[in-house]
């Protein structure tokens, strides 16, 4: 090139990136500018929480009656019941009210907040709240769904939710969500510029678009700073524009106690959970006062997030960078190795994860799914196991989860269904609306799903929601009503008594048209698709063995309707010790397999 034309178009193209501080400020001042009283506060953008932001919102708001409304896929013991418990929201917008990590289960501090009126629960599922933020992004007044549609979700947001005749064909009916956009997003990621272009970790979940919604943009907490030159090297992990942010935080482990991954950025470190820290979190919600102890120590107590870190301590903070690894299962297993053989014989739960995974293995290969969607607890360790049989067996079956994960092959140690060791091993990375909108439920979708639930009745409607005469709450729809619309056939997993299988749900998180099969310790249930009810099929051969007619009596004794049994009723075989042995591996805490 010409020597005048070249010097030219470096002094035109040529300009100085990151010598000013941008939109860096620490977590305190970014809260304190941009976080205003009554304000709705969307949480959700990737996988992981942005619990730094999160405490020091509750420091600089505690005892001022803020009334935040807060709009977040899942919330427990570490974030939504902090604010709860300190009267900081007056409303929560979500798919999942209750702890889930590292076993699911109703939030005590959640519970009675529901019970006595002092927050509003606003429940939708995990792909109907993203596409309400989606249409936010897309500045759409709404977007359609095959989700909601015949539950209980469909009367109670009635504002927000309409069921159509599709303009395109008459025969056919479509959900429509409203747009949602909030006041403001948080998000934590793993780096960003100055300007505040910020690369999220996977998995990527609710992907970005609450903060693409957000009227007033996103305040972004990440660990570490970085330049323009690092971004675009990983610009394909660069999910937040610039544009939309209004504060850049350093803020390390900022999304504790939760996990974060850093894969496919090797220059920076993830961690993993810290499972002990939210199981004391989970512990202190049985008592009030317990609970504000524990808020008191690890929130109201500590400056800002560096004091939180050293509190904390480095022992920790590696002790979770450890977790991480994907071969840290090794050494973690290794510490219950002595007790994988006890007790001697199948429990229970362990029969019923283990028959409903030999059911879930023959409705593969007879109707050939190629993918399955499984909810969290017996219901993925059943799909676990039914994935290692059929894939040594050759079938290229591929297991997904709600959050993005596609084609995982899932550790041992940790149960969790999102645990992060198992996302090195996915052969796909996506978000909810890919995996639960299309791969689940779209135009080449031979899916099927496996979930539990709170309730079922002879229909297969299930609840997971509300049980309103009793004023409690349970957990909410999750990805559960999602799964229920959008696979093609839907199992369920769920341990048997009068209380859990009952003649009428009083409130239908998730539909039953699509359930098949329902696997209880003591048997197996069937119905065709539709409006049927189900009907025993088959009963788990019981040690000490006892005659059929006592069985059938016990499992009807237990079973809240007028159930009927199949003529030629199966004898179903008990566990091998082989299968239970292995599956004892994916749980060897014993979470969802104790007696």
């Amino acid at each position: 090139m010409e020597k005048n034309l070249h010097e030219f178009l470096r002094g035109k193209l040529d300009f100085q990136e990151g010598k000013h501080p941008g939109k860096i400020m620490n977590l305190s001042e970014g809260i304190r500018r941009f976080i205003k009283p009554g304000m709705s506060i969307q949480t959700g953008n990737g996988y992981s929480f942005p619990t730094a932001a999160y405490y020091e919102i509750a420091r600089q708001f505690w005892g001022k009656n803020p009334s935040f409304t807060l709009i977040a896929s899942t919330g427990g013991a570490t974030n939504f019941a902090v604010f709860v418990h300190g009267g900081l929201c007056r409303k929560i917008i979500s798919t999942f009210l209750g702890d889930a990590y590292p076993f699911p289960s109703p939030n005590p501090v959640l519970v009675k907040a529901f019970r006595e009126g002092r927050v509003i629960f606003e429940d939708w599922t995990m792909l109907t709240l993203n596409l309400r933020l989606l249409a936010g992004a897309m500045g759409l007044p709404f977007f359609p769904t095959k989700s909601i549609c015949g539950s209980t979700m469909e009367k109670e947001n009635e504002k927000s939710f309409r069921l159509l005749s599709s303009p395109f064909d008459k025969g056919e009916t479509i959900g429509l969500v409203q747009a949602l956009n909030p006041d403001i997003s948080l998000a934590h990621g793993l780096a960003a510029d100055p300007e505040g272009n910020t690369i999220i970790a996977a998995p990527f979940a609710g992907n970005v678009y609450g903060a693409l919604a957000a009227k007033n943009g996103v305040i972004v907490t990440v660990e570490r700073i970085v330049d323009a030159n690092f971004i675009r090297r990983y610009s394909y992990l660069a999910k937040i524009p610039g544009y939309v942010v209004k504060a850049v935080c350093p803020a390390p482990m900022g999304a504790h106690p939760f996990g974060h991954h850093s894969m496919g950025v090797p220059e920076l470190e993830g961690y993993g959970e810290d499972m002990e820290f939210i199981l004391e979190a989970r512990q202190a919600c049985r008592d009030d006062s317990q609970y504000q102890t524990w808020i008191e120590k690890w929130i109201l107590q500590c400056k800002d997030h560096e004091e939180f870190l050293t509190r904390l301590g480095h022992s920790r903070i590696w002790q979770q960078k450890g977790r991480i690894h994907s071969d840290s299962w090794i050494s973690e297993l290794s510490d219950f190795s002595q007790q994988l053989s006890s007790p001697e014989k199948a429990t229970p739960a362990e029969t019923m994860i283990v028959g409903t995974s030999r059911i879930l293995q023959k409705r593969i290969k007879c109707k050939n799914y190629k993918l399955i969607l499984a909810g969290i607890g017996a219901s993925n360790l059943a799909a676990w196991l039914a994935y290692y049989d059929l894939r040594r067996e050759g079938f290229q079956v591929e297991l997904m989860a709600e959050v993005g994960y596609f084609g995982y092959s899932p550790r041992p140690a940790d149960p969790y269904i999102f645990n992060l060791r198992n996302l090195p091993t996915c052969r796909y990375v996506a978000d909810i609306l890919t995996v639960m909108g299309i791969f689940l439920s779209g135009n080449q979708a031979p899916s099927i799903g496996v979930v539990g639930a709170g309730q079922v009745d002879r229909f297969g409607n299930m609840n997971t929601t509300k049980i309103p005469e009793a004023g409690g709450y349970l957990v909410g729809s999750g990805g559960g009503n999602d799964v229920a619309s959008g696979a093609q056939e839907v199992m369920i997993t769920l341990g048997q008594d009068r209380n859990r299988y009952i003649e009428k749900v009083p409130y239908i998180t998730s539909p039953g048209l699509k359930v098949t099969t329902v696997v209880s310790q003591w048997g197996v249930f069937e119905k065709a698709l539709g409006k049927s009810e189900l009907i025993l099929k088959g009963y788990f051969s019981p040690l000490p063995p006892i005659s059929e007619e006592e069985v059938v009596r016990k499992i009807r004794d237990h079973c809240g309707w007028e159930l009927k049994v199949y003529p030629q009723i199966e004898v179903l075989p008990l566990p091998s010790e082989e299968e239970v042995r292995f599956l004892r591996c994916f749980d060897p805490r014993r979470f969802f397999l104790r007696e």
